[in-house]
């Protein structure tokens, strides 16, 4: 290797480093900070001290257990976040294959439909969902929270892109053994698209566990309350207490940083596949 090209590769790890940690130095704070009493959160600002805990304790996160139900509202978001995710994995995908694999009268509008409805925000419509979950009396119920996101257009399509790519072959050969269309998708192609399905899974997760609008609307008491809306709560007393909210931000943080260290491969590998054809 040539000193140019040396010089080249110090030069790309060491940009990408420090770009890396640009991007991540917020989180680096804001779990310092929740280590940190209320005094010293802000101190330093202007160096690089403000990320390491001069007397590093716990105390914010006994505060954060001390103060709310932390642990029922943990379960209250995993539970209808991952309602959601499952029933968008199966029925979604089944769309997307049913849009990939077989020809029927009207597919193509279909598909056209699928990709313009991808266009509009969920802020565009939301007002138009709470009046129907308010007519349907729905408000402040698990369905509230999960029916209206159970198809979505975008997981329709990368599922879609994705089957595209499995070889017609390896589906008429499931055919000749006997597999009829439901069997040869739950046995056979269910089986190979691990990373369609880890990547749906994963924004699927990033997007409903952060989510704090549409909960805000539908969730009136406390039975039913997200993460997101239970941490709202810090903000409600005076004086605000930046500790225990830090720390109930690192807490609420948690399981993305877990689900991104242990699935970011099949991630990446997802996004690369479904833009393979078009």
């Amino acid at each position: 290797m040539t000193k140019k090209k040396t010089f080249e590769n110090i030069a790309f790890y060491l940009g990408n480093t420090l770009i890396a940690l640009i991007f991540v130095s917020p989180l680096i704070w804001m779990i310092s900070s929740s280590l940190k009493p209320e005094a010293q959160i802000f101190k330093g600002l202007n160096s690089l001290s403000t990320f390491f805990p001069a007397e590093a304790s716990l105390n914010n996160y006994a505060e954060v257990f001390q103060r709310i139900n932390m642990w029922k509202f943990i379960g209250n978001s995993l539970f209808y976040v991952l309602v959601i995710i499952l029933l968008d994995l199966l029925i979604n995908s089944i769309c997307g294959y049913a849009l990939a694999k077989f020809e029927f009268k009207g597919k193509k509008l279909l598909l056209t439909l699928v990709i313009s409805l991808m266009v509009f925000p969920a802020e565009a419509i939301m007002l138009p969902m709470y009046r129907e979950m308010a007519d349907l009396g729905w408000i402040n119920s698990w369905a509230s929270l999960i029916v209206p996101f159970v198809a979505k257009c975008f997981s329709i399509y990368m599922f879609r892109q994705f089957f595209l790519d499995i070889p017609d072959e390896l589906l008429e050969a499931a055919s000749i053994d006997g597999c009829g269309p439901i069997r040869t998708f739950f046995q056979v192609v269910m089986p190979i698209s691990g990373t369609v399905y880890a990547t749906i899974f994963i924004l699927d997760f990033v997007a409903h566990w952060n989510d704090f609008m549409w909960p805000l609307l539908v969730v009136t008491g406390e039975e039913k309350r997200t993460i997101q809306l239970a941490i709202q709560t810090f903000f409600g007393s005076k004086p605000i207490n930046y500790g225990p909210i830090m720390a109930s931000l690192t807490i609420s943080a948690i399981p993305m940083l877990l689900m991104f260290i242990f699935l970011q491969k099949y991630y990446v590998e997802g996004i690369a596949s479904t833009g393979i054809k078009g």
